[in-house]
């Protein structure tokens, strides 16, 4: 039972650290971050098992912790209220041309990341955006204006 309390209380700490990272920095993990990972991997392993180093225990925490990974789909899929907590909501960051400064701080983006999103969608400024929101994977989808 303590095996399952340390999983429970290890995958609820890191899905709110992972709420307060941020979508935008998830989305692009450049190699540091995937060391930075894959340590963070070991030690969560080093926490949830501590002296446990059997099979039964590595299988109780990998049950307990994709229980409660299909539990949260399961609760984001049936609430919508929920689903905006678990999951976010797209923000707009771009409207009819115009930055939205606001969002772009709350997400922490950069002018020049979201003119490089332009230029990835062959546009050539953001005064040819007609709308640019992040999404809740981390992605910037752009819709060009029409000539």
């Amino acid at each position: 039972m303590d095996l399952v309390l340390r999983a429970f209380v290890t995958f609820t700490f890191i899905f709110i650290v992972t709420r307060l990272v941020g979508r935008r920095e998830l989305s692009s993990l450049e190699p540091f971050d995937l060391i930075l990972l894959v340590v963070l991997g070991d030690l969560v392993q080093q926490g949830v098992t501590q002296d446990d180093y059997s099979i039964t225990g590595a299988f109780i925490v990998i049950a307990t912790m994709g229980l409660m990974s299909v539990g949260t789909s399961y609760l984001s899929f049936r609430s919508r209220r929920l689903r905006r907590v678990m999951e976010g909501v797209p923000i707009v960051l771009v409207e009819n041309g115009r930055l939205i400064e606001r969002n772009l701080r709350r997400e922490r983006l950069t002018v020049d990341e979201l003119t490089e999103q332009a230029r990835a969608h062959e546009l050539e400024s953001i005064d040819d955006i007609r709308l640019a929101v992040l999404e809740t994977n981390g992605e910037i989808s752009v819709i060009p204006k029409k000539d």
